[in-house]
């Protein structure tokens, strides 16, 4: 069976992915892995909402999300990041289609905690056999992390969050944080390798801070399921190397254990 690998775009980093990223992937592809792809989009959210003049807020790394605030969440994500992100992978070759978590219901969620934090949902189900057909038929989904409830409610949902959700549901070999930096640094220099009990010290002591918070928290999430490492990688580097090895920071659930 075809592994798996689910790769996770930030907003930040979705402008600036380089040459050596779409190789990367082409080079996943021609060993016959399945490549499924979850985008965010904070910064062109941020703007649209500053450029519409509606208020936002942030609550504990979290955009706090009014119907207001959703609208524009869903039309920036679903609308242009996601189609974008399509038409890019196809311009350099890949196969993609684009989907929000609201087709064919493949994002099920429920809020977090709406007095704080409005319509920020979290993962409750996720359409696997939907993603399954898509990637038997060699295309990459590309998934704008939007969710709805069996009302038919929508929910913004963290995109670091949704990443970890399909990867737990298809059995990912690997889950990839697609950032602007090579992977965790310290002191400068790349951490290759780091348990949960590392990340946990890193958060603490300050090394690992802002938004690479959720990452990290999604990456320990993840990996309680049966994924048996998390990979922060750069999309301005090349990532996978000519014998098949990710390049980036591992995150493994203890020293040791692959």
């Amino acid at each position: 069976m075809a592994e798996t690998i689910v790769i996770k775009c930030g907003g930040s980093v979705l402008s600036e992915l380089s040459e050596s990223f779409f190789h990367s992937l082409k080079e996943m592809k021609n060993r016959g892995m399945n490549i499924v792809i979850v985008h965010g989009g904070g910064p062109e959210i941020g703007q649209m909402l500053k450029q519409l003049n509606i208020a936002s807020e942030f609550v504990n790394g979290l955009r706090k999300t009014t119907s207001e605030v959703l609208e524009v969440v869903e039309m920036v994500l679903a609308g242009k990041v996601n189609k974008q992100l399509v038409s890019l992978l196809q311009k350099k070759g890949l196969k993609a289609i684009g989907l929000s978590g609201i087709d064919a219901n493949l994002i099920e969620a429920k809020p977090i905690d709406v007095e704080h934090l409005g319509y920020v949902g979290e993962v409750t189900n996720v359409n696997h056999l939907l993603l399954q057909q898509l990637t038997a038929s060699e295309y990459i989904p590309v998934i704008a992390p939007i969710g709805c409830d069996q009302t038919g409610q929508k929910y913004n949902i963290n995109a670091d969050t949704a990443a970890g959700a399909v990867a737990m549901a298809l059995a990912a070999k690997h889950l990839l944080f697609v950032t602007d930096v090579p992977g965790i640094l310290r002191n400068g220099t790349l951490v290759e390798h780091a348990t949960v009990e590392m990340i946990l010290e890193m958060i603490d002591e300050g090394t690992i801070y802002g938004g690479m918070i959720p990452k990290v928290k999604a990456a320990i999430e993840s990996i309680a399921g049966p994924l048996h490492e998390v990979i922060i990688v750069s999309g301005k580097l090349p990532f996978f190397s000519a014998n098949g090895e990710i390049c980036g920071t591992k995150i493994m659930k203890e020293a040791g254990v692959y």
